[in-house]
């Protein structure tokens, strides 16, 4: 018996020490790698102290959502458009910012150099002609969206992270249904992580009465592990190639009614004109990745447009499948330039040390920065780490307004009254590096002049931050607030 035992004790011991060697050796690959990848030092530290501190759970987060596919290509949009039209506008418009054609508006002449970084990193057209209708609420923004796919003829082309299976979903199912017996082509993209809790009946109805679904990357497990973290956050409407609509409204009835933090409130885009080419593109090449036996010509679905009006547009577009962070890029550029105000709306705000430093440098200089973020948010450990910023933004003199309507969704950054953007990427680093996301950039001062007054109306509606007041917020509010701010690479 004594010498059963003692077999059995050596061999649970070799067996504790072959693990805790295998474990070693996990570790410290994983390490290597992180250091690798050469991505911001602070997230790379982030992930090194969770994996170090809480070891089986770091390790298992990483894997899901920690590596850097940016640098794998494991998505690759390169060669999926139509190459050859795409690089002949680039290459035009490049050798040609100092045409007159191009600088007949002072807002193209004052943001020649952002206009230049989005053609040359990621090929962003500028789109001259356009007619920009900017819709507040999802009252307005649904009522324009069932009239335009109402009066669909050709091609209905939908993407949207999230697709809810409720009174807002089954309106725009029932639209769909009918005109897929009319004969017009629909497509439907939704996102697998923000519809995990959609019920499926819809998708399944929608497939029966002839609508082409896809879902971008499902959550199932064998792709569990290398997949989940990279969402498709974009909301796209083509419709007929001559009408889109993008911004931050989902498909969902939160947009009316709201939740139980209040009224959801938000701002998205209908567009005529040149930009819905490109937003067309952006979603030929989704729908590529979702469903690459199907290869759509993009010509049987661009239609020429007869709008006049000067209302110049870029289709900013960054993801994992990029080599730059576009969209941060962008917004970098455009702060860094700015002259008199910088108006931003976020619901999550960790924008990273550039973009950080970007904003409190524009402000120590003088100029009038405002950042409105929600009083409540729908995510309480992005929430904190919001907060976590508060601190040192107004140490750089920058007004800080919490928003008490409800929650506010809105996704807006507006500069000198002349540049405004309105898209799905937040002011973070999910937004900015991890997800598939879509943003207008507009350089139109009728445009901006609307989102300033818009975004002037919700101040009103907002408690403006001073520095005493979050001084003698709960100590323990700071404690899970830096915690947060700790954990924010991660998210």
């Amino acid at each position: 018996m004594t010498s059963r035992r003692g077999t059995y004790s050596i061999t649970m011991g070799w067996l504790r020490t072959a693990l805790t060697v295998v474990y070693m050796v996990m570790v410290l690959a994983t390490v290597v790698t992180i250091v690798r990848e050469r991505r911001d030092p602070v997230k790379s530290l982030a992930w090194i102290a969770a994996i170090a501190l809480v070891p089986v759970l770091g390790l298992t987060v990483y894997a899901l959502f920690g590596r850097n596919w940016r640098k794998r290509k494991m998505f690759n949009r390169k060669g999926i458009l139509d190459e050859e039209w795409i690089e002949a506008v680039y290459k035009r418009q490049l050798s040609t910012l100092s045409d007159p054609a191009l600088a007949a508006t002072r807002e193209i002449e004052n943001n020649r150099d952002t206009i230049r970084l989005m053609l040359g990193n990621s090929r962003a057209l500028l789109a001259v002609h356009n007619r920009v209708e900017v819709l507040q609420n999802g009252k307005v923004t649904f009522a324009s969206l069932y009239e335009a796919l109402k009066g669909a003829t050709h091609s209905i082309h939908l993407e949207y992270y999230i697709f809810e299976n409720d009174r807002i979903g089954r309106q725009i199912e029932s639209i769909l249904v009918r005109k897929a017996a009319e004969g017009v082509e629909v497509r439907l993209i939704y996102d697998g992580v923000g519809t995990l809790w959609t019920e499926g009946s819809i998708f399944r109805r929608l497939r029966r009465a002839g609508v082409q679904v896809e879902c971008f990357m499902p959550v199932v497990f064998p792709w569990l592990s290398s997949r989940v973290n990279y969402r498709n956050h974009r909301k796209i409407a083509v419709i007929d190639g001559r009408v889109a609509y993008t911004g931050g409204i989902n498909i969902a009835e939160r947009y009316l009614v709201g939740t139980k933090l209040g009224r959801w409130r938000d701002v998205h885009l209908r567009i005529e004109g040149e930009a819905v080419k490109l937003l067309q593109s952006v979603f030929i090449t989704d729908w590529r990745f979702v469903r690459p036996a199907e290869q759509l010509r993009p010509d049987d679905y661009f239609r020429d447009s007869d709008v006049e009006e000067v209302c110049p547009v870029q289709i900013a577009v960054s993801g994992p499948d990029s080599d730059w962070s576009v969209i941060m890029q962008a917004f970098f550029s455009v702060i860094t330039k700015a002259r008199s105000r910088i108006y931003i709306s976020t619901p999550y705000f960790t924008p990273g040390a550039a973009l950080l430093t970007a904003i409190k440098v524009a402000a120590l200089s003088g100029i009038d920065v405002r950042l409105l973020i929600p009083e409540r948010s729908d995510s309480r450990l992005v929430w904190w780490a919001t907060r976590s910023y508060v601190e040192e933004l107004l140490e750089a003199g920058i007004r800080v307004y919490m928003y008490q309507g409800g929650f506010n969704h809105s996704k807006l950054v507006i500069i000198d009254g002349e540049f405004s953007s309105v898209g799905s990427a937040n002011i973070d680093t999910r937004s900015f590096d991890d997800n598939f996301e879509v943003s207008a950039l507009i350089y139109d001062r009728a445009v901006a002049a609307r989102l300033e007054s818009d975004f002037a109306a919700d101040l009103r509606t907002s408690r403006e931050v001073t520095p005493a007041d979050w001084e003698r917020r709960p100590s323990r509010l700071a404690a899970l607030e830096s915690m947060a701010r700790l954990l924010s690479p991660l998210l």
